[in-house]
């Protein structure tokens, strides 16, 4: 999984991330935002543009949030 939206997204919801996304692999959950693994390229437009800060890389998801990765992956079904 390249990028994971993580808890800061819950209640927000901002949309700011899907609006830059090249390849529109954000998707609205009922709570929050997922990038889908299959389609991000990795680009990694959607960071800086978080306003709240819940978006990281895969590999440097904070230790308090590392359930939205497997949160991700079942979102997607994977």
């Amino acid at each position: 999984m390249p990028y994971i939206i993580a808890e800061p997204c819950i209640g927000t919801k901002d949309a700011s991330c899907v609006a830059v996304c090249p390849v529109d692999c954000i998707y609205e959950g009922d709570d929050q935002y997922y990038i889908n693994p299959d389609e991000c390229i990795d680009c990694g437009a959607c960071e800086p543009e978080c306003p709240v800060s819940a978006i990281f890389p895969d590999d440097s998801v904070p230790a308090k949030w590392q359930s939205y990765t497997e949160k991700n992956r079942k979102f997607f079904g994977l």
